[in-house]
């Protein structure tokens, strides 16, 4: 099916680091802590918010690494669940990255990055006159869609890009990710030196609101911190092109997400300092700012809007395009299963899954049309939950099954840190589901839009 092309191992652990950092650090470091002081009203509970979930991320991750070690294969999960449990199940989340957890991260990225290049350059709008066009009362495509359209048109650039190899692919994620970093690390080192700057302010509690804080809100509001952190699973889809895969990706998983969480809080301790959480409220209400871009304002004017904005472009680009690259693997495995299309399991002359990267980037391209950007991010991590849970419970399935096969790391804390993040997960969904019905309910009619592709497959495969 492939002319006798298999993947190359290529990847050492410092790609895979640039992979996972590169997969998390998007968006949501801008734009994030706006939702969750419209829920919390307060900056020291934002700033647990942040905590707990860097800290829930991470049980998430060690777990995570456990079975990646063990069974670490292109594919990632989809390689894991086939093993553990059953090929329905395993293709039941493969089709969810295809339906909604990877496609429309795509989609969100590159929807930011469009939003951020068409406040830079006030591009006109184009067919305003259907703007209001609406299918089912629920997607409006035509709703800005200058920036749709720019979102597009990044989706397909990146995927052509990445046609060409994935060292072509991550190396342009190396690339952004040093200036993604440069970028923040001045505005905390200047956003703190500021007269502006106010720190004891970002560690307050004061708040103006008469709501208190409940479990449900503060689980609403970890919907927009793991979206800032979602994506460090994804470095399990470029297994089998890892050197030392079961060594390395489990290396790349832990260090990637410590890395992360100390610059999450760093810049959302400068933003805390900067402006009040109030202002922020008004910036998630306005629904048209980004938190950072009002952060840096704050002490460099309107001159540093221009650099705020720059830097949400290349953040925004760097995550899609590595997102883009990690993401198409797992359709290229389940197509060698015979669970997904063939002609997406066929490699090309760059030894690259080149079919399944523009099947991918389709229908991310036409989830750029189906929403807004966090109808979007709450979508994925109501979905991307449910099976981050299934492959924790894995790390007990695993060690009852495989008492004795060597395992290249082991989960610090077992079984508590896994079993903490299970329950996480639990809440988490159920709690979406009553807090988010909308994104629950579209996020479960993805998942289970795969039914009937299953049961297709595997009537022309029993044939």
């Amino acid at each position: 099916m492939e002319n006798n092309r298999k993947l190359i191992r290529s990847l050492g652990l410092g790609y895979v680091i640039v992979v996972v950092v590169g997969n998390i650090i998007g968006s949501g470091v801008y734009k994030k802590i706006a939702p969750m002081a419209a829920e919390l009203h307060s900056a020291g509970w934002v700033l647990i918010a942040w905590i707990v979930g860097g800290l829930i991320t991470l049980f998430g991750a060690l777990s995570n690494a456990e079975v990646a070690g063990l069974l670490a294969d292109t594919g990632g999960d989809f390689v894991y669940y086939k093993k553990i449990y059953n090929r329905f199940f395993a293709f039941l989340y493969g089709w969810s990255l295809f339906a909604v957890i990877q496609t429309a991260a795509i989609s969100s990225l590159a929807y930011v990055f469009a939003q951020s290049l068409n406040s830079m350059l006030e591009l006109p709008e184009l067919l305003p006159s259907l703007s209001h066009y609406s299918i089912a009362g629920i997607f409006f495509p035509f709703e800005g869609f200058t920036v749709k359209l720019i979102a597009i048109a990044l989706i397909l650039v990146l995927t052509f890009i990445n046609v060409k190899g994935i060292k072509t692919g991550a190396t342009v994620s190396s690339l952004v990710l040093i200036l993604v970093f440069a970028g923040l690390f001045l505005i905390v080192a200047f956003g703190l030196a500021s007269h502006q700057s106010h720190l004891p302010e970002a560690f307050s509690f004061n708040s103006n609101s008469q709501t208190s804080v409940t479990i449900s809100t503060f689980f609403t509001a970890m919907l927009a911190s793991f979206w800032a952190y979602q994506g460090w699973a994804s470095v399990g889809f470029i297994g089998g092109e890892v050197k030392n895969a079961k060594k390395n990706i489990p290396k790349g998983i832990v260090l990637g997400v410590f890395i992360v969480i100390g610059v999450y809080l760093l810049v959302n301790i400068t933003y805390l300092s900067l402006i009040s959480v109030p202002q922020l409220e008004g910036i998630y209400k306005s629904g048209n700012q980004i938190a950072a871009v009002e952060s840096v304002r704050a002490f460099w004017g309107n001159n540093g809007v221009f650099f705020i904005s720059f830097l949400i472009l290349i953040t925004t680009l760097g995550c899609t395009n590595a997102t883009i690259l990690a993401s198409a693997r797992p359709y290229y495995a389940m197509a060698h299963e015979k669970l997904f299309f063939n002609s997406a399991g066929t490699l090309n002359k760059a030894n690259v899954p080149a079919n399944s990267l523009i099947m991918q980037g389709v229908w991310a391209a036409v989830l750029v049309l189906s929403g807004t950007f966090d109808q979007l991010t709450d979508m994925i991590i109501f979905a991307v939950f449910i099976f981050y849970g299934a492959t924790s419970l894995a790390v007990f399935i695993l060690r009852r099954k495989m008492p004795d096969a060597p395992r290249p790391y082991k989960v610090w804390g077992y079984p508590i840190v896994p079993a903490i993040f299970i329950l996480f997960c639990i809440v988490l969904v159920f709690n979406t589901i009553i807090a988010r019905p909308r994104e629950a309910g579209l996020g479960l009619t993805l998942i289970f839009s795969g039914l009937p592709v299953w049961w297709y497959l595997h009537r022309k495969n029993v044939k």
